[in-house]
């Protein structure tokens, strides 16, 4: 049973995301390993407070120095971050209209990528805690206008909660096609935001599955299901994610691990199994 790539616009996309945060000076070095391995998704941003996307393009392009892949066999998704989730090393001019700052990042995202395009660009979470504000009406016109010039496929947004994402759903020109949010076990799994994406066309991506769920991870029933398949409980998890229609990423940076992260596409949990596992945080 294979399930590794859905099309969404004539885009062929990873059912399984490689995550590039926190990892500073070893990024080049990882991302490689995780192509090698056998990742065809990279998730970045233009953010250096959290991310290292120039590291991220020189492992891509080790990669395919090495003939592992090339760049069509790749998706790759970055991010444009507000002035108030950066540090000092910005990617664009802070006096810049929101505009510029769009087309600036994005012009940095492809250089230190390497690449004319990006797969997916991502409003890397609202300027507001509540509500959209006019920055980012501001931003996703940009983002909207980026697409239709071809250097980027896909729109998404990261870090909404419900009234933020069906704010921006009614009133953009260009609906997101992705949602990347922490992914919690006691919400359900961000129930309501993962409906809200079933039901318009919207694809869920959801990080920190394993780090955001300590306690659950220990739960005898997750165990149980794990010990049944002959898989750790991250294989179960992710794997649990997938049949729910997510799109997990994954952090690690042991390759042991992203090998057998990968291994979750040769199995399927049962409907009762899924059930159990999404039930699991709420009790």
């Amino acid at each position: 049973m294979r399930d590794e790539f859905i099309s969404i616009e004539g885009v062929r996309v990873p059912r399984f995301l490689y995550g590039t945060a926190w990892k500073n000076e070893a990024t080049g070095s990882l991302v490689e390993s995780a192509i090698e391995a056998g990742f065809r998704g990279i998730d970045t941003a233009n953010q250096r407070k959290h991310y290292h996307e120039l590291g991220v393009g020189q492992g891509i392009a080790s990669a395919i120095k090495r003939g592992i892949v090339t760049r069509q066999e790749l998706f790759l998704q970055t991010k444009f971050t507000f002035r108030n989730g950066q540090d000092h090393r910005l990617p664009y001019d802070p006096n810049a209209s929101i505009a510029d700052q769009v087309e600036q990042s994005l012009v940095s995202s492809l250089e230190h990528l390497g690449t004319e395009f990006v797969d997916s660009l991502v409003l890397h979470g609202p300027s507001q805690r509540n509500g959209l504000g006019t920055a980012d009406w501001e931003a996703w016109s940009a983002m909207e206008t980026i697409q239709a010039s071809g250097r980027v496929r896909l729109l998404g947004v990261s870090n909404v909660d419900a009234d933020q994402l069906h704010q921006l759903c009614e009133d953009a020109q260009m609906r997101p096609r992705f949602v990347q949010n922490r992914c919690f076990a006691r919400t359900g799994w961000d129930r309501t935001i993962r409906d809200y994406c079933r039901t318009n066309q919207i694809v869920y991506q959801g990080f920190s599955l394993l780090t955001a769920n300590e306690r659950m991870r220990s739960h005898i029933d997750l165990e149980q299901i794990a010990i049944r398949y002959g898989r750790s409980k991250e294989q179960i998890i992710f794997r649990f994610a997938i049949d729910m229609g997510m799109i997990p990423l994954t952090g690690t940076t042991d390759v042991l691990h992203m090998g057998q992260d990968l291994e979750v596409f040769s199995f399927q949990l049962s409907s009762e199994e899924i059930h159990r596992i999404e039930q699991l945080g709420l009790r």
